[in-house]
């Protein structure tokens, strides 16, 4: 779980987000990154029985910082209203698909994962797995775990092309998925939720359900 004080920064974060008034907090900003880094450590702890993969990460290889990167921005806010971490082999930096922990008061929170903007080598590996393998791919989707933890990919708009990608016919059975730009799942999760002490058992259960869909993911772009 985390402390109701980690939430209380971000939103007050998002209300004065400058550089004086980061300063002038700044125990309150290391008290609430530490509460963050106990619990991407309790998830490491957790996911890594399962995945092999996480296993030599570190914190340090999974949470993003909260300066924003704004050279190429519009929004010159210096920082982020959120905490996060992605956990993938090789660390947050990696191309391959990983689970993902998004912690932002007011609604926007989220356990999410899979392959989120990849080359177009990568995607086309992925589309090329799920058409050869499409009884496999299936089976992920289908499993009782996945279906209830997730339902489905995430279909929001702007995830899939129009038209079917050059070299697939329209009646490809698994036309809807090689369609897709991006593979990924997620589940919301509300503020109460956050700094509830069961936060840590619904992370590990929809990791658990989304770990078969990463190892299809990952062999396809590793192949």
């Amino acid at each position: 779980m985390l402390d109701p004080k980690t939430l209380q920064f971000l939103a007050k974060l998002k209300k004065n987000n400058s550089r004086e008034w980061f300063n002038q907090h700044r125990d309150n900003y290391e008290a609430a990154k530490e509460n963050f880094i106990e619990l991407v450590n309790q998830i490491l702890a957790n996911t890594s029985q399962f995945d092999q993969d996480l296993s030599l990460l570190t914190y340090k290889d999974c949470i993003f910082r909260i300066n924003r990167d704004v050279r190429f921005s519009k929004n010159k806010d210096p920082y982020k209203n959120n905490m996060a971490a992605y956990f993938v082999k090789g660390g947050k930096k990696s191309w391959l698909a990983g689970y993902y922990f998004h912690c932002e008061p007011g609604g926007k929170s989220f356990i999410g994962g899979g392959l989120y903007g990849g080359e177009p080598n990568q995607i086309k590996k992925v589309r090329q797995e799920i058409d050869y393998n499409w009884s496999a791919f299936k089976g992920i989707l289908e499993n009782k775990s996945f279906k209830k933890t997730f339902g489905d990919l995430s279909r929001e708009e702007g995830m899939s092309l129009i038209r079917e990608p050059k070299g697939y016919e329209k009646d490809n059975p698994a036309i809807d998925y090689i369609k897709l730009k991006n593979f990924i799942v997620s589940v919301p999760v509300t503020d109460e939720e956050l700094t509830d002490k069961k936060l840590i058992k619904k992370i590990i259960t929809c990791f658990t359900a989304m770990q078969p869909l990463l190892q299809f993911l990952n062999t396809a772009m590793e192949d």
